[in-house]
């Protein structure tokens, strides 16, 4: 004990109360060990000693505490003077419930730090440490979905099709793959751009880190620099105490697939040509820059050389992610491939819905393959598990689709007019405004809400509705 009686000043009742206090501490606690400024042990009591496995004091005293315990905090709390109430400490096969608390001279300096192990024992905790426990697993299974989300669900094979087209399709996404420069997508709306991406960093050499997604037609603008560079805590009003991390930092390793990238707003399109250019971010409101380390994967469904004419896209940022395009072909230029899909689709639904799985007849097939598919593939699967919700035939037929493609019905019949419900007549009136002002615009949806009268959110909300997107 002699350390604390050769400190210069320490005298009076606090002198005369922390050799009482450890000598207390010594007679109720397991073991208890004490450092200087430097963490290095001055003192230890027999019990702790024993516990450590050593039997000479002296050959502990004047030694770093993390020498003899390996997993020790004093440390920490030497330098910051803060205690550690409360901790679990790991030593060997064994863990000890243990309290660390700073000790600070007269002048209110730190002067070393005192650990107390608490129990040996973990029984007396037993309530503490089934709750710590629990919590444990429920992190470990939250952190294995999310990286399980985060890893593609789709790989080349899920591009079902054999036609020129698909197979074309293919070669430039293996290609891709093994290239690892940045690609663009082009095509319409429905034709599996995003599956597409999945595929391709499925088959990359950074196919076991993130892929993350984003769209940026479907994130209002006041968000879109948060969403993808982070934010700082309290960088804005309403944000997260905490701070964010950005889909950047998210994909770090991996990939990030921006769709929609032509309905991205200019300002946001300066910052991520940056990136792209620098391969750094700086969160919202903060001035650190963050290192990343991402492969970029775009798309959209937009004329992007009339979006660059109309000033709406960078030609810095269009050239940057133009280094390999990829084009999708529309559902009807690949027509061949439609039974193909068909059958994938109806066994998805029947494995989703536990309904018994269907099949189509020569004229179900006929009459799907007369249909023009405004909506490609999403659009054929959207028809598809209407037609199996509504129909109790196991193998569907040409009439089960008759309501469902009401212009292919007027088509057969030669009726110059078709009478159907309301809601249906309805849903092909906003379809067909939405479309008409989707064309005008560019493809721009802000612009397309404008020339409609309505909110960008209510358009967002009808496309969604309409499977337009």
């Amino acid at each position: 004990m002699h350390w604390f009686t050769e400190n210069p000043g320490a005298g009076g009742l606090r002198h005369l109360a922390i050799p009482k206090l450890l000598e207390r501490l010594d007679a109720l606690c397991e073991g208890t060990i004490a450092v200087d400024t430097e963490a290095r042990i001055v003192w230890c009591n027999d019990k702790y000693l024993q516990m450590l496995g050593y039997s000479d004091p002296q050959s502990l005293l004047g030694r770093d505490v993390e020498e003899i315990i390996p997993n020790s905090l004093m440390r920490q709390v030497v330098k910051s003077g803060e205690p550690i109430l409360l901790d679990l400490m790991a030593f060997g096969s064994e863990t000890f419930v243990v309290s660390r608390l700073p000790l600070t001279g007269p002048d209110g300096k730190v002067i070393g730090a005192v650990g107390i192990c608490l129990y040996d024992k973990l029984h007396h905790l037993k309530p503490l440490l089934g709750k710590f426990s629990q919590l444990q697993d429920e992190l470990a299974e939250t952190r294995r979905l999310l990286v399980q989300d985060r890893r593609p669900r789709y790989t080349l094979a899920s591009y079902v099709g054999n036609s020129p087209a698909s197979l074309d399709v293919k070669r430039q996404a293996r290609r891709a793959a093994q290239l690892g420069s940045t690609v663009l997508l082009l095509g319409e709306t429905g034709t599996g751009k995003e599956l597409l991406a999945q595929a391709i960093h499925a088959s990359s050499a950074r196919a076991s880190q993130p892929f993350i997604a984003v769209n940026a037609a479907a994130i209002p603008e006041a968000l879109l620099e948060s969403e993808f560079f982070g934010a700082a805590p309290g960088a804005y009003t309403g944000a997260d105490k905490r701070g964010r991390d950005g889909k950047f930092k998210l994909a770090h390793g991996g990939t990030l697939f921006l769709d929609e990238v032509g309905d991205m707003p200019l300002q946001i399109q300066a910052k991520l040509l940056r990136v792209l250019q620098e391969q750094e971010v700086e969160p919202l409101g903060s001035n650190k820059v963050i290192k990343v380390d991402v492969r970029i994967i775009a798309a959209t469904s937009i004329d992007l050389v009339q979006a660059l004419a109309q000033g709406r896209l960078r030609r810095d940022l269009y050239y940057r992610l133009n280094v390999l395009s990829i084009t999708l072909p529309p559902l009807r230029e690949r027509i061949a491939d439609l039974e193909a899909l068909c059958e994938g689709a109806l066994e998805q639904i029947a494995e989703r819905t536990g309904m018994a799985r269907r099949e189509l007849t020569p004229g179900a097939l006929q009459r799907l393959g007369g249909y023009d598919w405004p909506g490609n593939v999403r659009e054929l699967r959207n028809v598809l598990e209407k037609a199996v919700l509504h129909s109790d035939n196991r193998r569907l037929v040409a009439d089960d689709f008759d309501t469902i493609l009401p212009r292919l019905a007027a088509a057969r019949t030669g009726a110059s007019a078709v009478v159907q419900p309301l809601a249906q007549a309805v849903a092909a009136a906003e379809r067909g405004a939405i479309e008409a002002a989707l064309a005008a615009a560019g493809g721009k949806k802000t612009e397309a809400a404008r020339l409609l009268g309505i909110s960008r959110a209510t358009l967002y909300e009808k496309m969604a509705l309409l499977q337009l997107f």
